[in-house]
């Protein structure tokens, strides 16, 4: 299943380094430069969850995708939890990989701004920075978030006050590529809570009852040029 997956996604312009088992996986990303992994969380030597986890311990932020097993939707919101990107049932359509694999890399693409979007966002002390992708904690320095996380948070940083359902949430930061697995979103805002810090955080992200999610805190942003 490997090998073939590699040849049809090489078909679709990309270049694909295979790892079989956790070791492997490691000996790749210490010689080559990856910019997304595919990690199929049954390996013969370990789990794919544990492994991400590990590289995200390291503060790796290359980007992950897991292969879970369709009705395994505990492994789904670990592996959200501990630092993955997206994930997807199988079996799957390889079409739908590619979709996600894109979407992924398109979401942390180091692509410039327009000039509108040339700006750092300021909010109860903490600073977050869009092109660099940093948010700076007052007294804490930077916070690691994953790409999904940030495209959360700047979700909300650009509607500040605005009660955004898990629909919207998922929308806004995922189009088209979401499928519906609303759970995601609350396991986002529940680890953007904890990386934020301390008890004050769930005030800053309003759990609002049949509605969705809120922040509730004003938020000022400025030219990161000034």
């Amino acid at each position: 299943m490997r090998k073939l997956l590699a040849r049809y996604v090489e078909s679709q312009g990309f270049r694909v380094l295979l790892a079989a088992n956790c070791r492997e996986l490691r000996d790749q990303l210490a010689t080559h430069h990856v910019d997304l992994i595919v990690l199929d969380v049954m390996l013969p030597d370990g789990s794919g969850l544990d492994m991400c986890r590990d590289l995200r311990a390291q503060r790796s932020n290359v980007p992950i995708i897991l292969l879970t097993a369709l009705k395994e939707d505990v492994d789904r919101i670990i592996g959200l939890e501990i630092g993955a990107d997206d994930y997807l049932g199988k079996p799957f359509n390889p079409r739908e990989l590619i979709a996600r694999v894109r979407a992924v890399l398109r979401r942390r693409a180091d692509l410039p701004p327009e000039p509108s979007e040339v700006k750092v966002y300021r909010f109860e002390g903490f600073t977050a920075d869009p092109q660099t992708r940093r948010v700076i904690a007052p007294g804490r320095g930077d916070i690691e978030l994953t790409g999904a996380e940030f495209d959360l948070l700047k979700t909300f940083l650009d509607r500040p006050g605005r009660v955004l359902s898990r629909d919207q949430l998922l929308d806004l930061t995922r189009g088209r590529d979401g499928d519906g697995f609303d759970r995601s979103i609350d396991v986002l805002v529940s680890r953007l809570r904890r990386k934020l810090g301390g008890d004050d955080v769930p005030q800053l992200l309003k759990t609002v009852r049949n509605g969705g999610y809120q922040l509730a805190v004003k938020v000022d942003t400025e030219d990161d040029q000034q």
